[in-house]
């Protein structure tokens, strides 16, 4: 990695702070971003589970964020070192180590329920209160030190406190380029089976060598098993396993019911794990017997669920495991380059009584990579007093926005990508299914957070087998995010000091219900913005939702609260109307029926009937494929002037083009209508949007 390299990188990631700290004077708010952002990198490549932002910061104490996962046995808490500098500065090794201590003293004052300081209608005390509750249940405890600088400290020991084993992990913008430069491959977990547990895992060699893989068959006791994945937690199971436990859930009833009642049975019950590694380092033992003493880049492929379950068994149950003993097949690809094709077969064939569904999870399903089309192709009306048609930028796989202007040539082709391609209208798919959740009624699930509420919607959308996303429903969609960041930044003016995000979906989520969706979002649409009257009732209305959510029942925990489907339930109870000039400006549930069909059109439904195809007037039909270059001149150079007409009505109708683009072809008519011939480039760009209509089910622009 030069210094080049990391500088880019840095470069960008700061650029992607200053888009999302934009339009506020708080200086806090930068750090919260780059922590935010960083958080998320993590998550995205596995490194943590999910993640909330909970910025506080007092004499000897700080915390910036935290997550609770296993169960809740198991707690993630964030401390930001930000600089705000570019190049990254060098972070001092006592600098860092003073930022973990004032973590460190939040959890110590947690779990003393030392916190009676502090505002109670606070995110803090919020956590800090569910650290206490959760004070004889958590076993693990991980303190990570983020900075965009670079850190002067590498490795922290591990401690143990009382019954909590506590971590401590540093990420600079080094670490983190590695991640992300890795094509987001977690950094690659190394077992010192010898240090760490005493002794070798022995094991039985295939007995022929290939070029490609060698396995190894061991028997590994529970113990040393659970407290690999107490250590690691969802690192250490394949991005495939890990999903699929995500969805199905952590413990299986058989497997926990033979450890608890049957222990010395479970190694002639149970199928045991099937894991890969990079490579591994053997000795020989005293009983002749080859044995494992160090493992690298150990992942799970197969066994995610008995992991899990023996895990839950010590941990939960407070049973002792030691009498059991799990069969694993170990397999240490030869060829590093042979990692990212082989893991995944791997883990198919092994999974595959029960399937996993990859492309639910990824960002190469077909759903993102249309959304991502329609992003490229669609443009979004000037707004009021401007005359500059933009893109919302759907950003499909991380950094794809940064990468995408880097990409242009001289300084003016990237300020006009910037014009085009405004940060404030970028969008990422945890952020697409927020808004789509929250416009269904769903903030409790929206509050679990990011990922959560990301697999809960693909669930939903993939109950949809037939959907595909088109033209109408790429509009309504961003008239959503237009409602949703707008209701931000509303709240955000509105200075509630805390719980932003909850107050924002629930606000979301009661607009839709109160209105049974009848907001016009084609207004929304096209005037890129809120009618004063929408604006209005969100102030209104968020002064009952922040009370709403902010006074649970019972002196519950406000965070949890939100999360429960009752918060929701009860809030729809208040007797809350909307305000008369709202309901003036709604739109009749005729419009709304017809609107979601044509946004939810079927695939079946989409293309070019039979019968459409033989009505195409002049020369025929058009090409399938835009290759087919003599075919396409042909056939553009034969539309009669009243065709581009249709073809002009129709492409204006779809509001998927600019200006310039309708300017070209109402060009292209008065060509025809002169008999004029179009030069080759103008029939190129013709052409492709001729099949940019067709593929969004726009039939219109070659019938008769």
């Amino acid at each position: 990695m030069s210094d080049t390299d990391l500088e880019q990188f840095a470069e960008k990631f700061h650029q992607d702070i200053i888009a999302g700290s934009r339009d506020t004077d708080a200086e806090a708010f930068s750090e919260e971003q780059f922590t935010n952002l960083m958080m998320e990198c993590l998550a995205d490549a596995g490194e943590i589970d999910d993640r909330e932002i909970c910025s506080h910061q007092a004499r000897g104490i700080k915390v910036n964020g935290y997550a609770f996962f296993n169960d809740n046995d198991a707690l993630d808490l964030f401390v930001s070192h930000y600089t705000g500098e570019c190049p990254p500065i060098r972070v001092a090794k006592g600098d860092l180590q003073q930022q973990l201590k004032r973590l460190r003293t939040f959890f110590d004052r947690a779990i003393r329920r030392d916190y009676t300081n502090l505002e109670e209608s606070s995110p803090a005390f919020d956590l800090a209160d569910r650290i206490y509750q959760l004070r004889n249940k958590l076993t693990h405890v991980r303190l990570f030190v983020l900075t965009d600088g670079i850190a002067g400290i590498d490795a922290i020991e591990d401690e143990d406190c009382g019954s909590y084993r506590i971590s401590s992990h540093v990420w600079d913008m080094q670490r983190l380029h590695r991640l992300v430069s890795s094509e987001n491959h977690p950094e690659p977990i190394e077992i010192d089976l010898v240090s760490e547990f005493g002794k070798p895992l022995l094991c039985l060699p295939m007995p022929e060598e290939n070029t490609v893989y060698t396995s190894y068959l061991c028997i590994m006791p529970a113990d040393v098993l659970a407290d690999l994945y107490g250590k690691f937690g969802p690192r250490l199971l394949e991005r495939n396993v890990r999903a699929y436990l995500q969805m199905r859930g952590n413990v299986n009833k058989g497997i926990r019911d033979t450890v608890l009642n049957q222990p010395h049975m479970f190694l002639a019950y149970n199928n045991g794990i099937s894991a890969t590694a990079e490579n591994v380092d053997l000795v020989d033992t005293d009983g002749g017997m080859p044995g494992i003493c160090r493992i690298r880049d150990f992942q799970i492929v197969n066994g995610g669920q008995t992991t899990a379950s023996i895990y839950h068994v010590r941990t939960k149950d407070k049973r002792d495991v030691s009498g059991v003993y799990v069969q694993v097949k170990l397999t240490v690809l030869k060829n590093p380059d042979d990692i990212d094709c082989i893991v995944p077969k791997i883990s198919e064939c092994a999974n595959s009584q029960n399937k996993i569904n990859t492309a639910d999870f990824t960002s190469n399903d077909p759903f993102h990579v249309t959304i991502q089309k329609l992003s490229r192709q669609m443009w979004a009306p000037a707004k009021r007093g401007s005359q500059l048609e933009t893109h919302w930028y759907y950003e499909r796989a991380r950094g794809q926005y940064q990468d995408d202007k880097a990409r242009k040539i001289t300084p003016k082709q990237r300020r006009v990508f910037g014009e085009q391609n405004p940060t404030g209208q970028r969008f990422t798919k945890t952020e697409l299914a927020k808004f789509e959740q929250s416009w269904d009624q769903l903030p409790h699930v929206v509050s679990l957070g990011a990922e959560k509420n990301y697999r809960d919607f693909i669930i939903r959308y993939r109950e949809q087998s037939e959907f595909v996303p088109d033209a109408a429903y790429f509009r309504l969609l961003m008239a959503k995010a237009i409602l949703f960041r707008r209701t931000d930044k509303i709240v955000q003016g509105l200075k509630y000091g805390g719980y932003k995000a909850n107050i924002v979906t629930y606000m979301v989520a009661l607009l839709s219900k109160l209105t049974n969706q009848r907001i016009d979002l084609e207004w929304i649409w096209k005037e890129q913005g809120l009618s004063p009257a929408l604006e209005d009732a969100v102030i209104a209305l968020s002064r009952i939702v922040q009370a709403h959510i902010t006074t649970p029942p019972g002196g519950k925990n406000i965070t949890e609260w939100c999360k429960k489907e009752e918060c929701w339930e009860s809030l729809l109870k208040k007797n809350t109307s909307l305000p008369d000039t709202l309901k003036a400006e709604l739109v009749d549930d005729d419009t709304v029926r017809a609107r979601d069909v044509r946004a939810r059109q079927k695939l079946e439904g989409t293309g070019t009937s039979g019968s459409d195809r033989d009505d195409v007037a002049a020369g025929g039909s058009a090409p399938a494929l835009l290759s087919e270059s003599d075919d396409y001149e042909r056939f553009i150079q034969g539309l009669t002037p009243q065709r581009w007409l249709k073809i002009i009505r129709d492409a204006t109708e779809t509001e998927m083009f600019s200006r310039d683009q309708i300017a070209l072809l109402r060009r292209m008519q008065k060509m025809s209508g002169r008999r004029i011939k179009p030069k080759k480039e103008q029939i190129q760009l013709v052409g492709k949007m001729l099949q940019i209509m067709a593929e969004n089910g726009q039939k219109e622009g070659v019938k008769t």
